[in-house]
């Protein structure tokens, strides 16, 4: 009997302890490959969606007149873009928007040509925005100081401009503008109705040349907008000015506020399209 016992002894297993250490390394294994399969994108699903889409498109699937926008499509936790279908509509005024600019630049290039001379010398700006154009002509070009009687030169450059504005359907504001030395004559009590007077003879002469008057609005703004300090002489001589302001209305307006409605914030603006042709005279 003390033989057996001591045989059983001898053959007992004291490595039993692997097996359960076995056991926990294929659960720990198998909890690696079900983590990394949900985290991998099914690439074979991922495809066939994009195949899907790209010939739904083709084929003209998706209903014309409706903006089709497609919620984000999320793949095996990858995030898909939207994808945005534009209407008709909002190609129609693209369209329209890249000619109305195409056009507001051919004729930006034609004004330049017309008043060459006077930008030559730093007499007329030419600028494009997305309000429109914009042509700032000094003062002394068109007036005598004091004056609102266009010369005979200015004349014939404005009648070139108007050459240029007449076969086009934008609104022109045109606006004078002053220095901030006082005037006090009979026909001019101040710098508002001198600025007026010289806003109004310019739209008047582009009645004269054929430019529709419905289009045409003259401002005054007397000197309440400089472009230069009024402390020096050239200063004072770049705020005596008339702007010619073609809107091409490529930039919306802002909210609660209609294409062309008078700001609150203009000192002034003075329509005068039929200002009665009288000599007007300075000091």
């Amino acid at each position: 009997m003390g033989r057996r016992r001591k045989a059983e002894e001898e053959h007992e297993n004291h490595e039993r302890w692997l097996v359960s250490y076995a056991d926990f390394i294929t659960l720990l294994f198998a909890f690696f490959v079900v983590m990394y399969s949900l985290s991998s994108i099914n690439e074979g699903k991922y495809r066939i969606l994009s195949d899907s889409l790209m010939q739904a498109f083709r084929s003209g699937a998706i209903l014309e007149g409706a903006q089709q926008v497609t919620e984000p499509v999320v793949i095996s936790g990858s995030m898909v873009p939207p994808i945005t279908r534009k209407t008709p509509a909002q190609l129609e005024e693209e369209q329209r928007r890249r000619d109305m600019a195409k056009r507001m630049n051919s004729m930006a290039d034609e004004i330049r040509r017309v008043l060459g001379p006077l930008t030559r010398e730093g007499q007329v700006t030419v600028t494009e925005g997305a309000q429109g154009i914009t042509v700032e002509i000094n003062a002394s070009a068109l007036f005598p100081l004091g004056e609102a009687t266009l010369g005979n030169e200015a004349v014939a450059a404005l009648r070139a401009v108007a050459a240029v504005l007449a076969p086009a359907s934008f609104s022109i504001t045109v606006e004078g503008h002053t220095d901030n030395l006082p005037i006090n004559t009979f026909r001019f009590p101040s710098n508002w109705e001198l600025s007026a007077a010289r806003a109004s003879s310019v739209v008047r002469l582009f009645v004269e040349s054929g430019v529709s008057p419905e289009r045409l609005t003259a401002a005054g703004y007397a000197d309440q907008r400089p472009v230069a300090p009024n402390s020096t002489e050239e200063g004072r001589a770049r705020n005596r000015r008339v702007t010619i302001l073609i809107e091409s209305r490529l930039a919306e307006p802002p909210p609660g506020e209609a294409p062309g409605q008078i700001r609150a914030d203009d000192p002034i603006r003075a329509v005068l399209p039929q200002v009665p042709p009288a000599d007007l005279t300075g000091r």
